[in-house]
């Protein structure tokens, strides 16, 4: 067994968080035209939006590296606006024996929670892919303002 771990960072949101989350929900094909950089591709597999059950991908860069991410939605919580992803496939299960997503918006504020487990002891933090998905939240910030 791994060692499991949680990080948990909140990033303040001029736009509104419920914009944020309307994004991730129902318009999230479109946050690899907002962030070009950091989010190559996303796809849905199974299901048509994203709702518990659905199968999602990314093609994403993180660090400078290209990598690729699958997962099955968990929950959606319209009224607490969290939506949760549980990663299934991708380059972070090669560090991770399990990796969970939960973003989470209210009035100004985005929050990210990943919860994992590492393979080993010396696997690092994600800090990296921490600061990748802080990175977008402020670019779909940026693109709300507009």
């Amino acid at each position: 067994m791994g060692v499991k771990g949680k990080l948990i960072a909140s990033v303040e949101v001029k736009c509104g968080g419920h914009s944020v989350h309307d994004i991730f929900h129902t318009n999230t094909h479109h946050i690899a035209n907002i962030s070009p950089s950091k989010v190559q591709h996303f796809e849905i597999h199974e299901g048509e939006t994203i709702k518990a059950g659905s199968i999602v991908s990314w093609k994403y860069n993180d660090d400078g590296k290209d990598k690729i991410s699958k997962q099955l939605i968990e929950a959606v919580d319209l009224e607490t606006k969290s939506i949760t992803w549980k990663v299934i496939g991708g380059d972070l299960l090669e560090l991770y024996n399990s990796f969970t997503i939960i973003t989470s918006c209210d009035h100004h504020w985005t929050t990210w929670t990943f919860v994992y487990e590492k393979k080993t002891e010396d696997i690092p933090e994600p800090l990296a892919f921490l600061g990748f998905a802080l990175h977008v939240t402020k670019e779909i910030e940026g693109h709300l303002l507009k």
